[in-house]
């Protein structure tokens, strides 16, 4: 069954054109003037039930703003936006028990109190069952290692911390669909690796529909099977993850230290970035050369230190906009 279904969804802002100089400014604010600015224009997809979306883009492209109408925050300006059977404007308040939301950069945790008090709250805002609530936060805080600091206030907890308590508490009263934006901006490989395995771990248990938008390759290649990127407001591509890893995602950096002299040489699929005695990074092409492989084949004693990293996303957007 379908989860959520856009049909020609947009929206546009109004913003206020500020005035160059004096006059300009004093005039702007006697009669100002506004632009129009289209953040989402006439996107039209579908997702089904239990699938992981990836929706991705630049800062700027209409990712948010998407899941904002998505979840009802912000009115469409024109189209038709559907999420498990609902009208999310219309139907706001029936969807909320439906879905839930992590927003990177924004907390729904009280600063100052204990992340316990605010899932109190929160089952008594979704009016959870007192024996649910207690059967769920006990598995959440297993399978998130929340325990150690649940009575801390919010404010003395590390971000990796927090952004696993702001999880428990989207999933307090089991949505049906985890609305995600940024979630792992910022965290330690660790956490992010925490984080993912939640997330497959919910949506092969219970189903749950995932839409995600993220900066990290990672979490587009380790969680969904479908990837839509957007830009400027307007869908560009649609494909699976499968074709965009070979396509887009068939590089790895390799940054190596070493303790002591050390020389490296270029083989087939792999491409040194910096040589220096003692440190050296390389590129390798994932297509021709394993990287489990190529990792074997180094000198494990004169290595001190080493980072595999994934491409940055913008440059992978990038490489797909040159191809459209």
């Amino acid at each position: 069954m379908t989860a959520i279904k856009l049909d020609g969804l947009s929206k546009t802002y109004k913003v206020k054109i500020k005035g160059e100089g004096f006059k300009s400014t004093f005039k702007s604010l006697i009669k100002p003037e506004y632009k129009e600015v289209e953040a989402v224009k006439n996107v039209s997809f579908s997702v089904e039930e239990g699938e992981m979306l990836a929706f991705i883009g630049p800062n700027g492209a209409g990712k948010s703003t998407t899941i904002k109408m998505l979840t009802g925050i912000l009115h469409p300006t024109s189209g038709q936006a559907e999420v498990l059977g609902f009208n999310p404007v219309r139907d706001r308040k029936k969807l909320s028990y439906q879905i839930g939301a992590v927003f990177g950069q924004k907390s729904q945790l009280s600063f100052h109190l204990p992340p316990l008090d605010s899932f109190r709250l929160l089952s008594s805002v979704y009016e959870i069952e007192k024996s649910d609530y207690e059967r769920r936060l006990a598995r959440l805080t297993e399978l998130l290692e929340l325990e150690e600091f649940l009575d801390s206030p919010v404010r003395k907890l590390s971000l990796g911390q927090r952004v696993r308590c702001e999880f428990a508490a989207s999933l307090l009263h089991g949505p049906k669909i985890l609305f995600l934006d940024e979630p792992t901006i910022g965290l330690d490989v660790v956490v992010k690796h925490k984080i993912r395995d939640l997330i497959k771990r919910l949506n092969k248990e219970e189903g749950v529909t995932v839409f995600l938008t993220s900066h990290d390759a990672g979490d587009v290649e380790n969680l969904c099977r479908r990837a839509i990127v957007i830009d400027h407001g307007t869908v560009a591509v649609d494909m699976s993850v499968k074709k965009m890893k070979y396509d887009y995602l068939n590089k790895k950096v390799v940054s190596l230290k070493f303790n002591c002299e050390t020389s490296l040489n270029e083989t087939e699929g792999v491409t040194i970035i910096k040589n220096t005695p003692y440190a050296a990074k390389f590129s390798v092409d994932t297509r021709i050369a394993a990287i489990g492989k190529v990792i074997a084949g180094l000198d494990s004693e004169t290595i001190a230190d080493i980072t595999i990293e994934e491409p940055p996303m913008e440059e992978i957007i990038a490489a797909i906009y040159t191809k459209i």
